[in-house]
């Protein structure tokens, strides 16, 4: 048996706790075995003796009086009647009453004593007892011991004109103080007796028992360590089929939600690294460009024609532009990963911000001899989403069409609705990209080529894939080589009511 049983403070706790419940229970099993036993044993000599008094008014008073003519007490008869029980049984004590319940005489009272308060028994058991014929176990009252109650046998006498009851009391001073000196000894054996066995039974019991209920727990003590030695991969078999289904289950599911969370932690540790080396080296490249063409401007400015410093002011100048950009999207991208930024959704016409972009990218567009096309119905639904990240995810798409669309070419904007959502596609005559290559496009800083063509751009395609997460839509590409790009993605049909 695995040594951990013992060591483990519930275990201890919850086997104290069984042997001591055994332990309670043993004693008052002694108790209740101790206490019914009297019980019956005294139930048994009153319905042994129950006849006793009615045959010694029958067998002593058919030829004398208990009473004599002048009211007094036979005592001699008594003394008689007294020898002979004690000689058939030393424990009985016999009384006489008068019909209200006093006692008029009994040989183990001291008549003698002017002091003495005169005793008196209740009559209610007795006459109870006459009734049912002795035949239900029925207790009375002691003369000698007023507090107590004692089993008895009772008879009632009508003889030369005076009535009364003859009182006999089974258990008598002598019987009780044997009985009690045979009782501790019984007591004592009965009692440890059953202690002891109590208590082995209790220990086999208890550590049997609990070993079989612990089972399942023990098997989840066991996924804990195992877990805490490094084995991230164990978890307890058949969770819902155990005794303790919900901790077991609330086990594997922590067991999960800390694995998720260490490869996210990971995952963010791998990106905080990306993340440091790609802006190093993007930051980088537009900064060198500044600061060399300052260098130039500051080593020849008195040497440089008014165009060239125009030419280079313009080099400073877009760099900047590329610079701020980058750092733009850098936080933009930043708060999407943490979530900072959650969607506000309204119901919008897609075709009038289709419209918007269409318009503000035709100067662009003109730049690189693009032509730029729009194709939408003239009746589109209104959707539900977030205008502004939507808007922003369309300026993506369009930049990087733009971007890797060559002189001459056309980038394409198309709506399509259907009954329960609206399709946007942003289609250009670029380059295009391998299929193996084409979800990495949405991967930050993911840079893929082939020869000297880019295939994919920075971090403007994964802000876009955030944007589609938070609506909880999906961004698709379709592309081959030197047949252009489209990306697209949908948005749930506004519905009214």
């Amino acid at each position: 048996m695995n040594k951990k049983l013992f060591s483990n403070r519930l275990i201890k706790k919850l086997m104290l706790a069984f042997i001591s419940i055994l332990v309670l229970a043993g004693i008052g099993y002694t108790v209740a075995t101790l206490y019914f036993s009297n019980q019956h044993f005294s139930e048994t000599n009153q319905r042994l003796h129950a006849n006793l008094a009615k045959d010694l008014i029958e067998e002593k008073f058919l030829d004398a009086n208990p009473i004599d003519s002048l009211g007094n007490v036979n005592k001699a008869l008594f003394g008689d009647l007294m020898h002979d029980m004690m000689a058939v049984n030393r424990t009985i004590e016999v009384y006489l009453l008068d019909p209200e319940g006093n006692v008029q005489y009994s040989v183990v009272l001291d008549h003698d004593n002017p002091d003495a308060k005169p005793e008196k028994v209740a009559l209610g058991p007795i006459k109870e007892f006459i009734a049912k014929g002795g035949q239900e176990y029925v207790l009375g009252d002691d003369p000698r011991n007023p507090s107590e109650q004692k089993v008895f046998s009772a008879a009632k006498f009508d003889k030369g004109g005076h009535k009364g009851y003859i009182y006999i009391i089974l258990a008598g001073e002598d019987f009780l103080n044997t009985k009690s000196t045979l009782l501790e000894g019984y007591t004592l054996k009965i009692g440890t007796g059953i202690s002891l066995v109590t208590l082995l039974f209790a220990g086999i019991l208890g550590i049997l028992s609990i070993w079989y209920l612990t089972k399942n727990l023990r098997e989840i003590n066991h996924a804990a360590e195992r877990f805490q030695e490094g084995d991230l991969a164990y978890r307890i078999a058949d969770d819902n089929a155990t005794d303790l289904t919900g901790l077991a289950q609330t086990f594997n599911n922590m067991a999960e939600t800390i694995v998720s969370d260490m490869d996210k932690i990971k995952s963010l540790e791998k990106l905080r690294t990306e993340l440091i080396a790609n802006i190093s080296h993007d930051l980088r490249t537009p900064l060198a460009i500044i600061q060399g063409y300052v260098e130039t401007l500051q080593m020849k400015d008195d040497s440089l024609s008014d165009d060239e410093r125009v030419d280079y002011l313009k080099k400073i100048n877009s760099s900047s532009e590329r610079l701020s950009k980058l750092i733009g999207q850098l936080f933009e991208y930043s708060k999407l990963e943490a979530n900072q930024i959650q969607p506000n959704k309204e119901p919008f016409l897609i075709s009038e911000l289709a419209n918007d972009v269409h318009r503000n990218y035709q100067v662009l567009a003109k730049k690189k001899n693009i032509e730029l096309k729009l194709e939408m119905e003239e009746k589109t639904p209104l959707v539900f989403a977030d205008i502004s990240l939507v808007e922003r995810a369309i300026q993506n798409l369009m930049d990087n069409a733009l971007k890797f669309t060559p002189e001459n070419g056309e980038v394409v904007v198309r709506i399509v609705p259907s009954e329960k959502d609206v399709e946007i596609t942003i289609k250009d005559s670029g380059p295009g990209i391998a299929k193996e290559n084409q979800q990495l496009v949405f991967e930050r800083y993911r840079q893929t080529k082939t020869g000297k063509e880019k295939e994919g751009a920075g971090l403007g395609l994964a802000i876009v894939r955030k944007i589609m997460d938070l609506h909880n839509a999906s961004i698709k590409v379709f592309s081959r080589p030197n047949e252009g790009t489209s990306f697209s993605f949908s948005l749930p049909v506004y519905q009214m009511g």
